[in-house]
């Protein structure tokens, strides 16, 4: 699927299952041992191994020994790994919208420099006007050349 000719194909075929969601919401907690992530999320062993591999081949972790004798690792997000922090978060501000079941959210973010909770928003990277979807307009990219959106009659 990634050599599919769709941003969202693509990013799915890396992170678009519920086990590697939470590997990554756990990876941004800073948790970093096997263990440690298999105690949080209550999965296998072996699904967690290969959701973990996955990851890492696709360099969204880098695995790293910590212990040796026996060898243990653990998994840290890299440059690429973080660049999935407005996903994860467009994720959480979604759920706490939608799925809180009128508790309110389960966990409030606060931002360091200022010390104010925060919600995630999308921005203009020229202007940094705060987007809504309707004030978006998709448009034929260097990487879609020759390529219809939709379907013309024969």
């Amino acid at each position: 699927m990634q050599d599919e000719n769709c941003s969202i194909a693509r990013t799915l075929s890396v992170i678009g299952d519920r086990w590697t969601m939470l590997i990554l919401r756990d990876a941004f907690l800073r948790i970093r041992k096997f263990e440690d992530f298999q105690k949080d999320l209550g999965i296998s062993r072996q699904r967690l191994s290969e959701r973990l591999k996955k990851l890492v081949d696709e360099g969204v972790l880098k695995k790293t020994a910590y212990q040796a004798g026996p060898t243990r690792f653990e998994y840290c997000l890299t440059a690429k790994g973080l660049d999935l922090y407005p996903v994860i978060m467009a994720m959480v501000n979604w759920g706490d919208k939608y799925l809180d079941k009128g508790m309110g959210a389960p966990m409030l973010y606060k931002h360091v420099k200022c010390e104010h909770y925060f919600t995630a928003q999308l921005s203009c990277s020229e202007c940094g006007e705060v987007l809504s979807p309707r004030e978006a307009r998709p448009e034929i990219g260097p990487g879609k050349a020759n390529v219809r959106l939709t379907a013309e009659p024969d």
